[in-house]
């Protein structure tokens, strides 16, 4: 799918997430999904979703582990020292040297075009899939519906899964498709409001598909870039480009282990 494409996709996405969702009414635990997911359908339909999205939302179900996964988020209270051990940081550095030399030509075309050297790319590689090694086995669809319909952060979810209907009626998702417990893709793990955003082909196939390496890393880089990077400059905590990797992560522990291991990998 072509970039301009994906820009008009962005466009609509931000007039459905401002959409009023009056009828669907979040809950707390399974017994009220699918009612919601009727009158979820009914106004994803009314603001432009197509057969094909309608049908997959009303094929996902309560995503049990997903909710387990979203109340026990524990390791980003750990102090950086702990956090970059219990991530393997180290591994990661050591590893990400080793993918950097052996996809030599991949970054290289990637810093060209989008400004961002392979450390940070390769950190959060590393950090978010073991270089996709483990991609998630859950269903996205209802990782994300269900994160939608749950009242602790439906603000935050609906335009996600608004993206991830357009997406799948755009043939970029499947309704089969699975990933992390909170509806994240790909090797480096995009949320689909990502995907439709910053989702970019890499290696020129003509579509855009995040369980390809290419596909993923340059979506990154676009995807820090639209956050403020700037060619050339550093990514340490306190210079211009941190506050892109900020955009990535919101947990400062996160940042800091993917600017350092970052700068390990780059070699500085």
């Amino acid at each position: 799918m072509a970039y301009t494409r994906l820009i008009a996709l962005a466009g609509a996405l931000l007039i459905l997430a401002t959409a009023p969702a009056l009828a669907a009414r979040c809950g707390s635990n399974a017994a009220g999904f699918e009612s919601w997911k009727r009158a979820f359908a009914q106004e994803a339909a009314a603001n432009g979703i197509g057969k094909r999205g309608i049908n997959a939302l009303m094929g996902t179900q309560y995503a049990y582990g997903t909710i387990k996964a979203d109340r026990s988020q524990h390791s980003f209270k750990l102090s950086l020292d702990q956090f970059m051990k219990k991530r393997g940081a180290a591994a990661i550095a050591s590893q990400g040297k080793r993918y950097k030399a052996s996809n030599a030509a991949l970054f290289d075309a990637i810093e060209r075009r989008y400004g961002v050297p392979p450390g940070p790319l390769i950190a959060i590689w590393g950090m978010e899939t073991g270089f996709g090694r483990y991609m998630g086995r859950q269903n996205t669809l209802s990782a994300v519906a269900t994160l939608a319909y749950d009242c602790r952060r439906p603000e935050f979810f609906t335009p996600h899964l608004y993206a991830a209907l357009q997406l799948v009626d755009r043939g970029v998702l499947s309704p089969g498709q699975v990933g992390a417990m909170h509806g994240e893709v790909g090797h480096t793990q995009f949320l689909p409001k990502n995907v439709l955003l910053y989702g970019v082909d890499g290696n020129g196939d003509g579509r855009i598909d995040l369980n390809n390496k290419a596909d993923a890393l340059a979506s990154t880089a676009n995807f820090l870039r639209g956050h403020g990077w700037r060619p050339g400059a550093g990514y340490q905590p306190g210079q211009p480009n941190f506050g892109a990797i900020q955009g990535w992560n919101a947990a400062g522990v996160y940042q800091q282990t993917i600017a350092i291991v970052g700068r390990q990998i780059d070699g500085g």
